[in-house]
């Protein structure tokens, strides 16, 4: 059925003469290969629609067909471990294989369900009535979150494909609806929840510089910029590797292919540090890469929040890895140029700091609607040209996160890693986590945090003055001062992604680490109070282990840190004042 014709076409975009009522966010069919667009405008008898396909071979007069449905993804069981597209359709094996024109979605697949609840029990709107199993993943099997009711019917637990009816319910005005393992939703709504949660738990990423200094809790939202060569696609690998969250969703939005080829070929050899199979299996990769219709770029990341939401709603603590937002705003302005809408700063459009402002509020930490708990935490890269954090997205996005990782370049190119500047991130956080890690056993953690960041601070404000008078001519107390801070910044902030110790570290060996340098801290600032020179402190044989110790202790031999702790006191008593060690 033809519901309206093409009129003009510039690229992605295109108007049409419609015959019928369009809405705009509806889905429409456009040519002869049934090309996936949605209705981004209505005027009267015409619309403007963007077409998430390449428009190649598109002529005048093309038919389109309306679906009186909104841009819609359908979830169901068979998701993890798989790769997509910014439309969750099905991307070939091979990697740089793209989907056919008019393809939808994989053909159903067949899985094992168990059900949880039996014919006359209640079912409320979202929540589980049985499990899926596919392979070594389990899944819950879910009410659609706007359907509830008393279960007329269930089928036995046994073999069904994710299309086959399992369950019927009857609302309260006797009303049937049939119920299948998936469920269609569409992309740019938020999945309803019972409510909010404040937050109480960091998103524990391993890396002690985020940990440490700058944590991000569950449901929260962070944001990753850095220029060019600075590591933000190889620090959300590590992050999505090593951070605990139940699922990851990981979205390669406009990015270049040999980067995407990265991912692709290394996360289904990695092994998960949680369960010791493949990484892959509690991960799903959007791929939409740079040479992918620039549409469905812009769509990309609402398909990744919304599959996100999914695997909250079944009470998992999900991190959405978002690679990159700035190659998303750059679709928004693409397609507004053909729109011919009035650009604002930089060409991009007016509404991009709503568009922003939509993506980042879907993080959040729920209370479903199965009564369960669960969290979607967004972590944004941004990729502003020449590292200018005043552009347009990195300036929004500020304004919508509450975790701020700047990545910088000098450290980048002195092969620092994580290349994160400590004086130029902070986290809103903070106050929110600290009674966490009091609980973990450093009820200090706070005060300890604020230690490290003046003493970075004091270490800039030293650096500019050595650069004028020499770093030999300043007190001893200030040289000091820049002893301690480059022993932190180099032994306890840098972490080596390759270590196959120190690559992850836990929240109870951050804690110790950090009580150890700053008790050597300590005790250094009081020896040369009492007279002892300065050379004799940094020569101790302790600070040589002391700058090892992130890779000399492993996990499981924690308790070595008493051992180094009594070794930096016994160390530090010996040292004698000045004059007595003269005499």
């Amino acid at each position: 059925m033809t519901d309206a014709r093409i009129t003009w076409i510039s690229g992605p975009v295109l108007r049409a003469r419609t015959s019928c009522k369009m809405h705009v966010s509806e889905a429409v069919l456009v040519g002869d290969s049934r090309l996936l667009g949605e209705v981004i405008r209505v005027d009267g008898d015409s619309i403007v629609a963007q077409i998430y396909e390449d428009t190649t071979g598109l002529r005048l007069g093309d038919g389109i067909e309306a679906t009186s449905q909104p841009l819609s993804i359908r979830l169901r069981p068979g998701l993890l471990g798989n790769i997509f597209d910014g439309l969750l359709r099905p991307l070939a094996d091979m990697p740089g294989d793209t989907v056919l024109p008019g393809m939808r979605e994989a053909p159903p697949q067949t899985f094992a369900f168990e059900p949880s609840r039996e014919a006359g029990q209640r079912v409320a709107a979202g929540a589980a009535f049985g499990t899926i199993s596919l392979g070594h993943v389990r899944e819950q099997c879910l009410a659609p979150p706007d359907t509830g009711g008393v279960i007329d019917s269930i089928v036995a637990a046994g073999e069904y494909a994710d299309d086959a009816t399992l369950c019927v319910l009857r609302d309260d005005e006797g009303r049937e609806h049939t119920v299948t393992a998936g469920q269609r939703w569409p992309v740019r709504r938020p999945r309803p929840a019972q409510r909010r949660l404040p937050h109480g738990e960091p998103l524990v990423t391993g890396q002690r510089i985020i940990d440490t200094l700058f944590p991000v809790a569950r449901g929260s939202r962070a944001m990753l910029p850095g220029g060019f060569g600075t590591g933000k696609t190889i620090l959300q690998e590590n992050l999505a590797k090593w951070c605990d969250a139940d699922i990851i969703v990981y979205v390669g939005c406009g990015e270049r292919g040999n980067e995407m080829a990265e991912v692709l070929n290394e996360f289904p050899g990695r092994k998960d540090p949680r369960s010791g199979r493949p990484l892959l299996e509690r991960t799903v990769i959007i791929a939409n890469t740079s040479n992918m219709p620039v549409a469905a770029r812009e769509a990309s990341i609402y398909t990744g929040v919304t599959l996100a939401e999914y695997f909250r709603d079944q009470g998992l603590h999900v991190a959405l890895m978002a690679d990159s937002t700035t190659r998303w705003a750059e679709a928004l302005r693409e397609i507004s140029g053909r729109l011919g809408e009035l650009p604002g700063e930089q060409g991009f459009p007016a509404y991009l700091s709503s568009r922003l402002a939509e993506f980042y509020e879907r993080a959040a930490n729920v209370e479903t609607l199965a009564g369960t708990r669960g969290s979607v935490t967004i972590i944004g890269a941004v990729s502003p040209p020449a590292g200018d954090f005043s552009e347009p997205v990195t300036s929004q996005s500020k304004r919508f996160v509450r975790c701020f990782w700047a990545l910088d370049r000098d450290r980048a190119q002195a092969r620092f890693f994580p290349a994160i500047h400590p004086l130029n991130s902070y986290s809103e956080d903070v106050e929110a986590l600290a009674s966490w890690w009091q609980a973990q056993g450093n009820p200090d953690w706070a005060a300890q945090r604020r230690r490290l960041l003046t003493l970075l601070g004091e270490r800039a404000r030293l650096e500019r003055m050595a650069r004028i008078v020499g770093k030999d001519a300043l007190p001893p107390r200030q040289q000091l001062t820049l002893f301690c801070a480059d022993f932190v910044n180099e032994a306890l902030l840098r972490q080596s992604a390759f270590s196959p110790i120190d690559r992850f570290c836990s929240p109870a060996r951050q804690t110790s680490l950090m009580q150890a340098f700053l008790h050597f801290i300590e005790r250094a600032e009081q020896a040369l109070d009492e007279g002892v020179e300065l050379e004799r402190i940094t020569a101790l044989p302790v600070y040589r282990h002391l700058q090892r110790a992130a890779e000399d202790i492993p996990e499981d031999k924690i308790d070595r840190f008493h051992m180094l702790l009594s070794r930096v006191d016994d160390e530090f008593d010996r040292l004698t004042p000045a004059e007595s060690h003269a005499r």
